[in-house]
């Protein structure tokens, strides 16, 4: 593989005991593929976050911050859910 380049890391041994299942599975040609397909679902897991906290956190905010979103109190809220959760429940 080209632009590769050799590290040196230390794991637990739960780490590499899963590694070497991975690869013993045939999942897996070597210990190296585990490695960089986990680093890939990391990249993966943190792009998704950065995308939802762009796409949806931010302008949510700005939203409430310009006062064109309304927001309830948290407690309210679970309030409600608890009420309506009795309410359910009571007639079962």
């Amino acid at each position: 593989m080209s632009g590769t380049q050799k590290r040196t890391f230390s794991l637990p041994s739960e780490h590499s005991a899963f590694i070497d299942a991975k690869v013993k599975s045939g999942g897996y040609a070597s210990s190296s593929e585990v490695v960089r397909a986990g680093l890939r679902a990391l990249q993966e897991r943190d792009e998704a976050v950065e995308r939802w906290l762009t796409q949806e956190v931010a302008p949510t905010y700005d939203a409430v911050k310009e006062g064109r979103m309304k927001t309830f109190p948290a407690g309210d809220v679970f309030d409600d859910i608890r009420a309506h959760h009795a309410a359910i429940t009571d007639k079962s």
